[in-house]
């Protein structure tokens, strides 16, 4: 399994697993080539020989800069249950810490156990404080969409 920058040709694909995972909020597919294009640096792919297996998409806060945002966690079917979003979690970590990050912020919604403890295993595991605030509740978003709330994840310093 290599785990790369995302190129622009992955757009398609990261847009098909969003998709598919059935519990994301999907973008349009314009949206998933752009961020491709601007955020590859930020963002990291799974892949096994041709096939694209899993995506993090993320970026750093314009209004805090030392503050890195998972935007979406997304495994191919085939391949979950294998500790595949947390690798690409740690490579993910691991790079923007280097570009000097010192947080993780992610927003998860409450009944998400499998984002939950993924990002919990992170903090725990490198041995950071986990601080969860509420951020949108249900009223931040349109009428009738059915969106669950999101609960904020601060992970740092890393």
């Amino acid at each position: 399994m290599r785990l790369l920058e995302p190129s622009l040709e992955d757009g398609r694909e990261l847009w098909r697993m969003a998709r598919d995972s059935q519990v994301l909020d999907v973008n349009s597919p314009y949206s998933y080539a752009l961020w491709c294009r601007d955020f590859a640096d930020t963002s990291v792919v799974a892949r096994a020989g041709d096939e694209t297996c899993g995506f993090i998409t993320g970026y750093v806060r314009p209004q805090q800069p030392d503050t890195f945002f998972v935007w979406q966690v997304a495994v191919d079917q085939a391949h979950r249950g294998k500790g595949l979003a947390r690798r690409m979690l740690d490579r993910l970590g691991d790079r923007m810490a280097e570009r000097g990050c010192r947080f993780m912020e992610a927003t998860v919604t409450p009944d998400n156990t499998a984002s939950t403890a993924m990002f919990e295993s992170f903090a725990r595991d490198r041995d950071c404080e986990l601080v969860r605030r509420p951020l949108f509740g249900s009223e931040h978003f349109p009428p009738g969409t059915g969106h669950d709330p999101e609960v904020l994840f601060k992970i740092g310093p890393l």
